[in-house]
């Protein structure tokens, strides 16, 4: 089958809404429920249209304070009750603030449905708004606008807005600043909350594996009696039309260049809208996109994307980069060049198809889960009604190329552009609006090079005799194993072919198996990198990587029906790669600016350095994507002999899961690697010494110019296999997260951080418990010092059965509910084959947690959280000028 002719119709839901009940209660609530059986799972999303445009200069940032409030108290429950709550019925919360509403969402088992709604509508209703907690809360507040500030692309972008925009308020900064923020008084919250908080503002929608009637009637015991409030609205003033080039360049402690243009652009009804989300595809949008080809490909910029952006009353049609600072002008003179092209000639048939597939494919995505679904819904509802779901989706199928170029040709404008870039001091050239004007007025319209398509051999099926373990279908092959397991729900498939990695890389060739991997999808057998992109995205998938501590791999997500045709083509990158010198000098690129750039990542970096100081230069010591200094050392032979040894070497397992019958999936997926090389079965990943010996922390310390500390610290644990694996996730389970221990401690008493993980590393040769928090640089002794002094509490007192109980029901709540994904699905696979005791360890993740004993987790914590054999990495920030 030719790579052109592979079909491209998309055989997904003729409707979203299928099922929808739809109530409008007395007092104006919205409320949707439709029933989803995939998993046994609900989402409960409430969606208050009150968000940073309904603010007034005075209160900016007042939406999300009022968000953090939700968890910190109502008459019923005290402060952190609505947390241990949801953790004890085996769910999670979590809540976000946007331009035009806040959503606030908890996901659980679905049997605790009843126990949501009396949470979420007691958060919703009755939130006390103390005092104290309010002023303990404004520091959290303060310390997340700081991270906010630490954070490159965030910076860019919203600088953006500002300078899109000279009136409205998509141009303020939207967290806040920290003198509006530390005066806000409970009087200014009250007032906000009682005026924007009100039943004919909310949506409430519940999607999951439940009675609708049912859930009905709960809903309306939980919200009926609520009081219809009247509403306030104190809207944006309106932004005047306006044409003119504009640029500005910033400054700071950063390793790359971000640059982001932007225009203005449509609100989300207005007919133009979805010609511009594909005409962003198009530039954007995978491998086969014109920015990826031009820019990403060719190691111009370090990564790519465009979106069009419609909150409620406006839109931005934006371009983002990151990049090398002397490659600025090559990037914004090849965006300029590609927005030329499409308001010009417009993209062609094949480049609309592509795009058109991605964006639907990627719909069916967002909808596999409760949560996406739920949100999904009540968006279309606050927006107009949830039939908006379906005609937007339509609007995708029914979209021509000439409409996407008219779109462009109106908006995207080459004297309507503004541009952003945030250098490193001394680095670069600053972009000024007449160069940013000289280079979209004088663009060129180079053509791309035409996309060569081969044949793609479409291999008979072969009967597959396997046995069942853990719900997945286990087929043996000479030379691979196949694992299949269904996963109903939407019409897709995650497949992918991964090896484990038996050889630890040598300290001076740290990243080896990851360019071997990422240069293995430039280009395979008879097809160039662009032709192996175009012939995925046709299928409704990309073409990705995985370069994880313990495997490395190859998959893709696509249409059911087209797993044939995606396993044959995985196949063919996995066994036939070109590693040509130029692909692989181009990916090497790519990864270094990309190592570099890991430096400017304040949750990250901290990770980076406390595990090299851990492990030393070896296996887990040394990052999978490869350090500044190793990676323009590996050489394409080094390349070539690492995919030959170590991917081709290796015995492969080939994973499928989704809406397949596991039987026919088998059968399709033994015809296509029935003849694969004979690899012995088995393999030992041998247990990794851990280097810091006891005596002494080993710290190691990077000072920048930010506005926090982070540091992380790793203390060696149980690796995967260890029986006392299960006791190392329920002490996560109880230190973490919201109703965690340690997160109430640092975070919501000593108003320490925004930001608090304690977490389980569980790999194959080793592990680690491991903590982390990012404060303020003049609080950072107090932030380690309250750190050591909670952990030490695990060793020396036992934890309450209340904690146990509810950190065992959180885990097993959230072993169902990570289930509702494909790619979740291949991950928890995938670690119990490579880093696990095998298949048997999916069969009842939950009933391992329960076997965890108080006295259990007590001993793990002597034996591990010791303060002297931890190693830690910080980021120390000075607090001073950033951005600049």
């Amino acid at each position: 089958m030719s790579v052109a002719t592979v079909p491209s119709a998309l055989s997904l839901p003729s409707s979203w809404t299928s099922g929808v009940r739809r109530e409008v209660l007395s007092n104006g609530l919205t409320l949707l429920v439709q029933r989803d059986e995939s998993a046994p799972v609900v989402a409960v999303v409430t969606r208050v249209l009150a968000g940073f445009f309904d603010e007034p200069d005075r209160w900016g940032g007042i939406s999300h304070v009022l968000e953090h409030m939700f968890f910190k108290g109502t008459s019923r429950r005290s402060v952190g009750a609505i947390a241990r709550e949801t953790k004890a019925a085996g769910g999670y919360l979590n809540a976000s603030t946007s331009y035009d509403h806040t959503s606030y969402f908890t996901v659980l088992p679905a049997h605790g449905l009843e126990a949501a709604l009396d949470i979420q509508s007691d958060a919703l209703r009755h939130s006390v708004i103390d005092d104290g907690e309010l002023a303990r809360e404004l520091q959290v507040i303060i310390q997340e606008a700081k991270r906010k500030l630490d954070t490159p692309g965030a910076v860019a972008y919203e600088t953006l807005h500002e300078l899109m925009f000279d009136r409205h308020r998509i141009r303020r900064w939207r967290i806040g600043h920290e003198d509006v923020l530390a005066g806000f008084r409970r009087d200014d919250l009250w007032g906000y909350y009682r005026s924007r908080y009100v039943p004919s503002r909310t949506v409430v929608a519940i999607v999951g594996d439940i009675e609708v009637d049912a859930a009905v009637e709960l809903a309306e015991r939980a919200y009926g009696d609520w009081a219809p409030g009247v509403p306030a609205t104190d809207r944006s003033p309106e932004e005047p039309p306006r044409l003119g080039v504009r640029a500005r360049t910033l400054r700071g402690d950063v390793t790359q260049a971000e640059l982001a243009l932007g225009w203005r652009a449509v609100p989300p009804l207005d007919p133009d809208a979805t010609p511009l989300d594909l005409a962003a595809a198009v530039l954007a949008t995978g491998r086969g996109s014109w920015l990826y080809r031009s820019l990403r490909q060719t190691g111009t910029v370090t990564s790519v994307s465009a979106h069009n952006y419609s909150p409620t009353e406006l839109g931005v049609f934006a371009i983002s980069a990151d990049l090398e600072p002397a490659r600025l002008d090559d990037a914004v003179r090849g965006i300029a060049e590609a927005v030329a092209r499409l308001r010009l000639d417009g993209p062609s048939d094949e480049d609309v198809d592509r795009a058109r597939m991605l964006m639907r494919a990627r719909w069916a995505r967002q909808m596999e889960s409760m949560e996406g679904r739920a949100s999904a819904l009540a968006a279309a509802e606050q927006l107009e009604d949830i039939s908006l779901l379906d005609r937007e989706y339509e609007a995708l199928a029914a979209t021509s190329a000439g409409q996407i170029r008219e779109a462009a040709t109106r908006y995207l404008e080459p004297d309507a552009v503004s541009a952003v870039v945030y250098l490193p001091h001394g680095e670069g050239i600053d972009l000024t609006g007449e160069a940013l004007g000289r280079s979209f007025a004088a663009a060129l319209l180079p053509a791309l090079p035409p996309v060569r398509t081969a044949p793609v051999t479409r291999r008979p099926r072969v009967h597959a005799t396997g046995s069942t373990e853990g719900g997945v279908l286990h087929v043996v092959l000479p030379g691979v194993d196949l694992l299949v397991q269904r996963k109903a729900g939407v019409p897709l498939v995650t497949l992918g072919v991964y090896v484990p990695r038996r050889e630890i890389e040598p300290a001076d060739q740290s990243g080896l198996g990851a360019l071997a991997v990422r240069s293995a999808v430039r280009g395979a057998g008879p097809l160039d990198g662009t032709a192996l992109a175009f012939a995925f995205e046709r299928l409704g998938g990309t073409l990705g990587t995985a370069t994880a501590s313990d495997w490395l791999g190859l998959g893709t997500t696509v249409l059911s029906e087209h797993l044939a045709e995606a396993a044959g083509l995985l196949r063919l990158v996995h066994t036939e790669p070109r590693l040509g010198e130029r692909e692989i000098e181009a990916e090497r690129g790519v990864m270094t600016a990309e190592a570099e750039q890991v430096a400017d990542d304040m949750f990250r970096f901290p990770f980076q350095l406390g595990f090299r100081v851990a492990f030393g230069n070896q296996g887990y010591g040394l990052p999978v994507g490869g350090l500044p200094d190793t990676l323009p050392e590996l050489s394409a032979s080094d390349v070539r002999d690492w995919h030959t040894r170590a991917l081709l070497g290796a015995r492969p397992v080939v994973l499928a899961v989704g809406d397949v019958e596991p039987q026919d999936a088998a059968d399709i997926l033994a015809g296509v690697f029935v003849d694969a090389p004979h690899r012995p079965r088995g393999y030992d990943l041998s247990p990794l010494a851990w280097q810091q010996t006891r005596g002494e922390p080993a710290l190691s310390v990077v000072t920048r110019d930010k506005a926090q500390v982070a540091f992380a610290m790793i203390f060696p644990g149980p690796r995967h296999r260890d029986p006392r694996r299960p006791a190392a996730q329920v002490w996560a389970a109880v230190s973490s997260g919201l109703g965690g221990r340690m997160f109430e401690a640092l975070r919501d008493r000593r108003s320490l951080a925004y930001t608090v993980v304690a977490s389980a590393w569980l790999k194959a040769r080793a592990g680690a418990l491991v903590s982390y928090i990012a404060t303020s640089p003049d609080r950072e002794a107090e932030a380690r010092s309250a750190m050591l002094d909670e952990l030490a509490r695990f060793g020396h007192e036992l934890v309450s059965d209340a904690e146990l109980e509810q950190a065992v029901n959180y885990l097993a709540g959230q072993a169902e509910v990570a289930r509702q994904s494909a790619g979740a699905l291949v991950g928890e696979i995938l670690e119990a084959w490579i880093s696990g005791a095998g298949l048997t360890e999916l069969a009842d993740p939950a009933a391992a947690y329960r076997r965890v004993t108080r006295e259990q987790i007590r001993d793990l914590a002597r034996e591990c959280l010791v303060p002297s054999s931890r190693a830690e990495g910080v980021v120390r920030g000075t607090g001073g000028p950033r951005a600049s």
